[in-house]
This record gives structure tokens, sequence and C-alpha cells, in this order.
């Protein structure tokens, strides 16, 4: 049974459950209901005439008095039964029900979208509009005020087009439905308020950072963090901390392995593992970053990639050079800006013709509170990772890959954001045939 049939049932169940042990005139009364209020608990009490023959007795009188009324959902308290005291007796200070701890919060939102890709057919995919949705609940509790439990609950599902990794889309998430636990960990300050500490068995490199980039993409992964080439993105067993001293100067240091919590155990030779270390400064207007990572087995950075650049499966070291500026004022025809520069170097047993040396390069540019509060043009271009050099030399065999992005982004009221945009590429993945162009809408709702 579904979450939201499951829902229904029990709602339906306590709907009836007074009329039952008492009269025709019980309703169930839920005026006071809330979602995830905190402090304000419930309570059932049973007394000694709960299950007596008065059940019997009332039972043959009954009528379907039941109902729900214009006021039953809304937020104000958690639920309460009303019902005499010579049946079903209830009281306001023993069951808990539908409250957090006074030091959890809960925030979530829930994105549609709708698009097309002219070129598709040349990856693999159909050219044909196709949609997609993500739902997703983040859940934070402090315990003793320097630290926080951070668990997201996710699900989502999509056309294959928008799993494609040239035209994967920033919120994609392929669990055919299933709702469940998408990131979890842990993060404290041990020794300073300045170390921020993080461990935990479903976390990614990239969350453990220096904020490197502030460009946000509108359609499109591959523009995350200045360039999603270098840093690429997997979930599994992760810990690191991050040092940000008063005076800007920032060191990160984070490891995740992906075959830790398998048979074979943490650091296992044949395991995934990533290791990436951050150095970084970053003032009110800007931020200059560099960050060497060292990957045994690593599959997963080929999100802003050619097929030649992205070599899975092989050790390698990687440079991502980041900064970033921003201006005083928003609302001028001065963007803010963001770059990236990648390197990639291939270890391993080769054979002619594989990549050695890898490269890429971003540009992005924002600019806010052009037309409304709070909106958002953005445009990005992307050299994805490339080979330039091969193993014994000579020429690449390399295409010219190009991507980009344009976007408005405008929000209706606080809750809702819409982003049309337009993204293309050339020669994208492996020849000339490669190229792409696409349409999307999405449509975000955040509570």
């Amino acid at each position: 049974m579904k979450l939201f049939q499951q829902m229904l049932v029990v709602g339906a169940s306590l709907g009836f459950l007074a009329p039952i042990s008492a009269q025709a005139s019980n309703i169930v009364d839920l005026e006071e209901m809330s979602s995830y209020s905190r402090g304000k608990k419930s309570s059932l009490k049973f007394d000694s005439k709960t299950f007596t023959n008065q059940i019997s007795k009332d039972t043959a009188s009954l009528k379907k008095s039941s109902r729900l009324d214009s006021k039953t959902f809304i937020n104000e308290n958690t639920a309460v039964l009303k019902g005499p005291s010579n049946g079903f007796e209830v009281e306001q200070n023993k069951f808990e029900a539908g409250s957090f701890s006074d030091t959890t919060s809960l925030d979530g939102k829930a994105v549609m979208w709708i698009g097309a890709v002219d070129g598709g057919g040349e990856i693999d995919q159909k050219d044909s509009t196709s949609t997609g949705y993500t739902y997703t609940m983040n859940l934070n509790t402090s315990f003793t005020g320097d630290d926080n439990l951070y668990v997201r609950l996710k699900t989502g599902e999509q056309g294959d087009i928008w799993k494609a990794k040239p035209t994967y889309h920033i919120e994609t998430k392929d669990n055919s439905d299933a709702f469940e636990v998408d990131k979890i960990w842990y993060t404290f300050s041990p020794f300073d308020d300045r170390i921020t500490a993080f461990v935990g068995p479903r976390i990614e490199n990239y969350y453990m950072y220096i904020t490197p980039s502030i460009y946000k993409p509108g359609a499109l992964k591959a523009f995350k963090l200045g360039g999603n080439s270098n840093f690429g993105a997997s979930t599994d067993v992760g810990a690191g901390f991050k040092f940000e001293l008063d005076n800007g100067l920032g060191f990160a240091s984070n490891v995740v392995d992906k075959g830790a919590d398998l048979a074979n155990g943490t650091f296992a030779p044949g395991n995934q593992v990533k290791w990436d270390t951050q150095v970084a400064y970053t003032t009110d207007n800007w931020h200059v970053s560099g960050t060497l990572s060292n990957a045994r087995n690593w599959t997963s950075h080929s999100y802003n990639a050619t097929t030649k650049g992205a070599q899975s499966a092989r050790d390698s070291i990687g440079t991502a050079l980041r900064g970033y500026w921003m201006p005083d004022e928003t609302g001028t025809i001065i963007p803010e800006v963001s770059l990236g520069y990648d390197t990639k170097s291939y270890g391993g047993v080769f054979t002619a013709g594989n990549t050695t040396e890898a490269n890429s390069y971003f540009v992005g540019l924002t600019w806010k509170d052009v037309f409304l509060g709070d909106d958002r043009i953005g445009f990005a271009f992307t050299q994805p990772l490339a080979a330039t050099e091969v193993q014994g030399g000579g020429a690449t065999g390399e295409v010219d890959p190009q991507l980009w992005e344009l976007y408005y982004s405008f929000r209706p009221n606080d809750s809702m954001e819409i982003t049309p945009a337009i993204f293309g590429g050339n020669d994208v993945l492996a020849d000339n045939d490669d190229d792409i162009f696409g349409l999307l809408l999405t449509s975000k709702f955040k509570f």
C-alpha cells in the first residue's frame, strides 16, 4: 500500500473509532492539526470503561456522523479526538502525534519539468518531448547546538533524455518513484567553531568543499560547481573536514569510498575511491580556490566530458581551479562572474590511443534582480573535458566539444520558481554528429 493510501486509511479509521465506542453525535475534530509543529503534543488515555459492554449497546444506535469540514487540515496543532467520558475518553496530554523534536526542522521542494532535445538521437536517445519530476524532503536535527544531522529523502522519475550525461537535468533523480534516503551525514565542530567535520554513509565530496562556484545552473548538471568535469558526483560512505579562518583563508580535505559498505570493506583495492583536497581564499565579493583530486577506479566524472575525456575506471590526478566575483549591487548590467579550469592526468595500463591528459574550461554569468525582485538571468559556456594527449603521442582524434545554456528564472511568490531555458552543444560526446539543441521549462515549489 502506498504512503498516501495509508494516510487516507488511518484518517478514516480515526474518524470512525469514536462513534463505535460512544454515540452518534461523536465527530472527528481535526481543526487543531499541524504538520510538524513543535512542542505541541496531544495524548490519548484509555479508561477502564473503554472496552465494556457499553460498546455493543452503543453500536446498535450508530449513525454515520463522522465528517471532515472545511477546517480539517488547518496547520495549527496536532490531531485531537473528541468523545464522551463514558466511552472513549481522550485527553490531550499523554499520546504524542505528529510532532518533531524541538531541534528538528523540515523543508522540501517539488520540481517538475518538460522539454525536448533536437539531436538526442545522436546520443542514443529519442528526439521527443519528455517530462520529469523530483520530490525532496530535508530534515535537520541539532543535538548540541554546534552540530547537525542531515537526512534527505527523495524520489523522482523522468524520461531517458534527462539521464544522458550531455543532457542530464540539474534535478534528475531516477529511482522509479521509490521514496528513499538519498543523503545522510553528520556535521560537528570538534575543536574550534572554524572547523566543520563531516561523516556519513551517504555523502558526496563536493558537500564538504568551501563553495567553489556561485553559478546556479538553470538546465543542465554539466554547469554545476563551475563545470562538473573534475569534481564528478558519487554518493556513498565519506568523511572530511573544512577549516575556514577569519581572514578568508580556508582548507578542506575529504574522501568518499563507493565500496566501503560492501563485502571487501573500506579502501579495498578494487573500490572506487576519491580523495579531494582544497585550498581557498574567500572575501565578500570574490573567491579563488584550487582542488586536487586523487581518484582510483573512478567512473563518476562524465557529466561534462567527451568519451575520450572521461576515461572511466582509470586512476587519475585532477586539478580544479575556480574563481568568482560579485558586484556590490544587483539589478545592473554588471553580472556575477564564475570561472573554472580543470585538468586531469590518467594512469594505469594504456594501449595506443588511450587518453593520458585532458582539460576543460567554464564561464558562467549571472544577472540578478533585473526585471523583478529575486529574478535571475544565467548564461554559461563550457568546453567539456576533452583529450589533449594520448598514449603514443600524435593526434588525439578528439572532437571540438562545446556546451552552453541560457535561462531566465523568476518567482511568482516566495515559494515558487519558474525557469524557462534553452541549451545546446556541438560534438558533445564522440564525433561531429553529436550536436544538440534543447528547450526546457522547469517549475519548483518550495515548502
